[in-house]
């Protein structure tokens, strides 16, 4: 007999008809009793996952109830009865696809780190492909929740296995879908970046990571992680850069707009991103006046708040001029999703790409603990 919980719930003859399980509770004690894989349940989980926040008022009997009925139609020694008391699948991890599924996409990533791509792609495949639906879709909402980010686990290491073994036909439109489906997965969005790069979509890359950043800053508040923001610098560098992803240094001096803060004095790293400045995929034309003005305020400080209503083209006219100004590499911390002035020193050490840093000590002193200060 094979059990079926990846999706509606399912029992399975040895010819691989399914055998008929009624309605939705009898499903939901059969999820219940084949997600422990054959372990012993007891009444109390039984009844928490079969009846939810809604028990009835014998929960215990209406249970045995319940038991007796999938017991005629599983068979009598399907279900065993433990002390407890309780009840245990009479089955093992191999007879349920959950644990077929863990097992697989396991020996997947030991291929995949023995650098065996491609069988690590097919073993993947084939593990996905035992999803019918939501996982444990009989059982209250919360026992899915571990499954589906397996599944996602998986289907990012899919990807990373074909983009590794040159594999990318159907990639960028299955790689669109999942940053729609999951705008604040950093890992799809790096992946498609890598798909466009790899089909030689060099603006299209940059794009994406715009996108990718944007979607970050506005619903999050934060920037893209170290391995999106090492993807964006080797775009920025032609097809030529490494492609090995590197932890980012700390930025060095220059102007700063739209409430940015000035990184500390001291010794700066060879080595370090110009800015955050997004590299120019459109000309800029008009409000030379306010870019006059920005030039005098940017000779005469370096920081410098630009604010006005929601869609007025803040950022842009910030990183033109930024751009024009000349001089050390600009900054720009956008703070408009924010509404809570507290937060402004973590949005700025997210500009500056310092969140994950620590402050240095300078002569011995700690600096102080709001960045905007210096």
């Amino acid at each position: 007999m094979r059990y079926l919980i990846l999706g509606t719930t399912e029992a399975l003859r040895p010819d691989g008809t399914p055998l008929p399980l009624g309605g939705a509770r009898l499903r939901a004690l059969l999820a219940a009793l084949a997600l422990r894989g054959g372990r012993p349940v007891s009444l109390g989980e039984l009844a928490d996952d079969v009846y939810g926040d809604d028990p009835p008022q014998d929960a215990p009997a209406a249970l045995q109830a319940l038991v007796g009925r999938l017991r005629r139609a599983l068979g009598r020694e399907a279900v065993a009865s433990t002390p407890g008391p309780g009840y245990r699948l009479a089955a093992g991890p191999d007879d349920i696809d959950l644990y077929v599924f863990e097992r697989r996409a396991v020996e997947a990533g030991a291929r995949l780190d023995a650098g065996d791509p491609d069988a690590a792609a097919a073993l993947l495949r084939e593990a996905l492909g035992l999803f019918r639906g939501p996982a444990l879709a009989d059982l209250p909402d919360p026992a899915g929740v571990r499954p589906e980010a397996q599944r996602l686990a998986a289907l990012r290491r899919r990807v990373e296995a074909d983009l590794r073994r040159g594999a990318t036909d159907g990639l960028v439109p299955e790689l669109t879908e999942l940053t729609t489906t999951y705008p604040y997965d950093e890992a799809f969005h790096a992946h498609l970046v890598r798909a466009l790069r790899a089909e030689g979509r060099h603006a299209d890359a940059l794009a994406a990571y715009e996108t990718a950043r944007r979607t970050l800053a506005d619903a999050l508040g934060t920037d893209p992680g170290p391995e999106l923001t090492a993807l964006h610098r080797e775009l920025l560098a032609g097809p030529t850069a490494a492609t090995t992803p590197t932890a980012s240094p700390v930025p060095t001096e220059g102007p700063v707009l739209a409430k940015g803060p000035v990184p500390a004095e001291g010794p700066v790293p060879a080595e370090g991103p110009a800015g955050n400045i997004r590299p120019r995929l459109t000309s800029f034309v008009g409000r030379e006046p306010e870019l006059g003005a920005l030039r005098a305020d940017l000779a005469a400080s370096r920081l410098v708040t630009l604010t006005g209503p929601g869609g007025s083209g803040k950022t842009r006219l910030a990183e033109e001029a930024a751009l024009r100004a000349g001089g050390p590499a600009p900054w720009i911390a956008e703070l408009a999703p924010l509404d809570d002035p507290g937060a402004v020193p973590g949005a700025v050490l997210s500009a500056l790409r310092l969140r994950e840093t620590s402050l240095i000590a300078r002569d011995g002193a700690p600096l102080q603990s709001d960045p905007t200060a210096h």
